[in-house]
């Protein structure tokens, strides 16, 4: 009988192996199809193979621009600043909104005062705002089972240091700056990914608990009390790791050589943020625009919750083709304008040389294929999207007005790249350029009325925003 049950088990295997061949699995004739390669033992290919397994890939498949210089010609070029360091955290939006910020204070200050914003104090706020973004998330959905969707993104998403350039806006008008020197950064600050992970498993915690009381028919105000009790926590926990955000401070504005400007004033974050310029910069207004083939251009998308605060603003933006990207960045760059953009950092980068280019690395030769996706098949798969941000600082035009380079401002610090900043060539810049964030006074009244429209709603988990 135990002979026969082990035949029959045997028997159930091959039928299931056989079934699972036919639906799509690898036979025995596929198999040895796709080993038996013609060429595999010539020459060449031994050697070309025995220097990929010894040896950085992009090293083996360095391009044509290796070989050239990097551009650093610039027609059009706004003022250098200071570069600053992200470090081991995802603040790059931050970063990238603060030096818009500072730029466009030293462009309108007299008096030659230069500032450098303080990203762990505003960021202790961000993370928090965050934090209560969850759980709210949470107790709007807790009707619904664990395994809905939604849930699953509010605790697959607890929290995170990553963001846009709504989280700039949204946080320093509620919020306000502080300079740099009154809230410096910690080492936490400069490396979050274990303080995240703890705030995040506290958030899950918490979740499931906010979930119980809605599920026992606790009133809403006593689980809005036991919420707050819950931020209490999350704001220990953040401003052990980050610093106590000042809510008064005493502060002097210095020069470009350090020396005093004026006398020493105290200030509030938020009149801070009204002297340096920030709060009418912000409220003045932004135009934000895409460039994502995927869909129809002149239309206006919105992303659920891609968002900093509960009751804050979602990226939205209004969808154009590369040229008209171009047009308005050229357009404000000639009036001196800083711009937040974001792109796909780490496709084709030379990063050493910091140089961004189509033909730095010829992956296809290297390894006999070629790679073949435009970019809406690269954003829908997965395989490119939005994934830093920097500060759009200058262009290089031809005798006709066209690009040829493009340069940012980056924040990996002052000596990565060309002194901290990036330079692209103008076809790489059409690959992997995605984001780009114009004050209105540079944007048409016809793309001012296209932008008011009703927005797309599309999802949290859009191929061009999930977590690359």
């Amino acid at each position: 009988m135990k002979t026969r049950m082990i035949l029959c088990a045997m028997a159930l295997t091959t039928v299931m192996a056989s079934a699972q061949t036919a639906n799509g699995g690898l036979d025995a004739a596929q198999i040895k199809d796709i080993t038996t390669r013609s060429g595999v033992d010539s020459p060449a290919q031994k050697a070309l193979t025995t220097a990929i397994r010894m040896n950085p890939i992009d090293q083996l498949a360095k391009g044509e621009a290796q070989l050239r210089a990097v551009p650093s010609r610039f027609s059009v070029e706004t003022a250098k600043q200071s570069i600053h360091n992200q470090k081991s955290s995802g603040r790059c939006w931050m970063f990238s909104g603060f030096n818009v910020l500072r730029s466009d204070f030293a462009v309108a200050d007299t008096l030659g005062r230069v500032v450098e914003f303080s990203q762990g104090y505003l960021f202790v706020y961000d993370q928090l705002e965050k934090a209560n973004l969850m759980l709210q998330g949470v107790i709007d959905t807790a009707k619904k089972p664990m395994t809905d969707q939604e849930v699953d993104f509010f605790f697959s998403h607890p929290i995170s240091d990553g963001g846009t350039f709504c989280g700039v806006v949204d946080l320093v008008k509620k919020y306000g700056l502080v300079p740099m020197e009154v809230m410096p950064e910690t080492y936490s600050a400069e490396s979050t990914s274990r303080i995240d992970r703890l705030v995040a498993s506290k958030l899950r915690e918490y979740g499931l608990k906010l979930r119980k009381m809605v599920a026992d028919g606790k009133k809403p105000a006593a689980v809005k009390k036991e919420k707050t009790e819950m931020l209490k926590t999350v704001y220990r926990m953040l401003t052990m790791a980050y610093g106590v955000p000042p809510t008064e401070f005493a502060y002097c504005h210095h020069d470009k050589d350090g020396k005093p400007v004026g006398e020493e004033k105290t200030y509030t974050p938020l009149s801070f943020a009204e002297e340096v310029g920030a709060l009418k910069t912000l409220n003045d207004g932004y135009l934000m625009v895409m460039n994502d083939p995927r869909h129809p251009y002149h239309q206006v998308y919105e992303i659920e919750y891609d968002r900093h605060t509960y009751d804050g603003t979602n990226w939205r933006y209004l969808n154009l083709p590369m040229e008209e990207v171009e047009a308005l960045a050229i357009k404000a760059l000639q009036g001196g304008q800083k711009m937040y953009s974001s792109y796909d950092v780490g496709k084709f980068l030379d990063s050493k040389r910091g140089f961004a280019s189509l033909e730095n690395f010829d992956y296809a030769s290297l390894f006999q294929t070629d790679f073949s996706m435009n970019k809406a098949e690269r954003i829908s798969t997965h395989d490119s999207g939005s994934t830093h941000a920097m500060t759009l600082s200058a262009v290089n035009l031809d005798a006709k007005g066209q690009p040829t380079a493009w340069k940012v401002e980056n924040s990996w610090g002052s000596d990565h790249g060309q002194k901290g900043c990036l330079v692209m060539t103008a076809d790489w810049f059409k690959e992997y350029m995605f984001r780009l964030v114009v004050p209105v006074k540079y944007a048409s009244k016809e793309l001012m009325k296209e932008y008011a429209r009703k927005p797309v709603m599309l999802k949290y988990d859009d191929a061009l925003f999930s977590d690359k």
